[in-house]
């Protein structure tokens, strides 16, 4: 599974990115030879999911390290790891990889940059890249823990292999929950505008032999009320100290349905999308967007040039909403204090 859909490939000094913009129809690679490459790749969406984007983050860190040729070693570093941060600030899984490469680069001394300790920089990038793959592992089982046999899940965005360079986390759970006869049916929220779930949460399922079916975000209270939903489950960018889970545009509104409707709401993340330092999500930053990717689909104009848009790549979801917080370190249920 991995290796038919791997995010990126590092090869040689090069870092070769899946375009998840074009799938399922094209499987195309884009070639980054340096950090501004990768950053690119990143703001473009060519990669996105909040684990993958935190472990090419620290791959672009080395591009970067192995190409710098000036004086001021320490600042440079701090800027690069600024310009990661940046770059999608909602998701935390960048911030927490890219300091922690940062931290282990500013105690080299800059003469000593040398190969042996750029090789030593390679292997903290790998064992970044190793670690997420243990975490995703244990979340599954954790994960798994909390479904009924032959359950039908909902699900939003994508938060499989494509999202986390590995296994998958929330995706992850629910493949693994069918191979075990946990789950018997998905509903899939196409997840507008940029597709996720239309586009690769369906690829990766079909491509399992997971049953499936597509609906469009607003269908989401039809299904839960008509399709007896047993539970929603999805991933998250940002999570709170307190709980409160930023995660893609539409999260929220299935929360609250969940809640109306009195059925669980799981959220399943590794614990480097856990920002401890943001006391509640009211001091999570929310992307904002371009208009023209609401505006249009597939490069086709859908309403008028002139209208106005807005556009919020997330929204938070508060704890209360949150039946249970999924991580590799166990299962935690409100109230929650991480």
């Amino acid at each position: 599974m991995s290796s038919v859909l791997s995010p990126f490939i590092f090869k040689g000094d090069s870092i070769f990115v899946l375009d998840q913009r074009k799938l399922p129809f094209k499987k195309v690679y884009i070639k980054c030879d340096t950090y501004k490459d990768v950053i690119k790749c990143i703001k473009d969406m060519v990669i996105r999911g909040a684990p993958a984007i935190g472990i090419i983050s620290g791959y672009g860190m080395y591009l970067a390290v192995k190409t710098y040729k000036g004086k001021d070693f320490k600042d440079y570093i701090t800027k690069v790891a600024q310009e990661f941060i940046s770059c999608r600030p909602t998701a935390y899984n960048i911030s927490y990889v890219v300091n922690r490469i940062k931290n282990f680069l500013l105690k080299i001394p800059k003469d000593k940059l040398d190969k042996k300790n750029l090789k030593l920089l390679f292997k903290e990038v790998e064992k970044i890249r190793q670690e997420n793959k243990k975490s995703l592992e244990k979340i599954v089982e954790n994960g798994i823990k909390l479904l009924k046999k032959n359950s039908c899940v909902l699900t939003h965005c994508n938060t499989g292999v494509l999202a986390c360079a590995d296994i998958g986390s929330a995706l992850g759970v629910i493949i693994e929950g069918y191979k075990r006869k946990k789950i018997s049916f998905v509903y899939v929220d196409e997840t507008r505008p940029y597709l996720q779930g239309a586009r690769l949460t369906m690829f990766e399922l079909m491509f399992n032999g997971v049953p499936c079916c597509m609906i469009t975000d607003n269908m989401a209270g039809y299904v839960i009320k008509e399709k007896k939903v047993d539970c929603i489950i999805v991933g998250a960018d940002r999570i709170a100290k307190n709980g409160d889970t930023a995660n893609k545009i539409g999260t929220y509104t299935l929360a609250v349905l969940a809640k109306y409707h009195n059925i669980p709401f799981y959220v399943v993340a590794p614990t480097s999308s856990i920002d401890r330092n943001i006391p509640t999500g009211e001091k999570i930053k929310i992307e904002q967007r371009s208009e023209d990717e609401v505006k249009y689909i597939n490069n086709k104009l859908i309403t008028l040039k002139s209208a106005k848009v807005l556009h919020p790549a997330f929204d938070v979801t508060p704890a209360k909403l949150i039946t249970a917080i999924v991580t590799e370190e166990g299962i935690f249920k409100y109230p929650y204090d991480f």
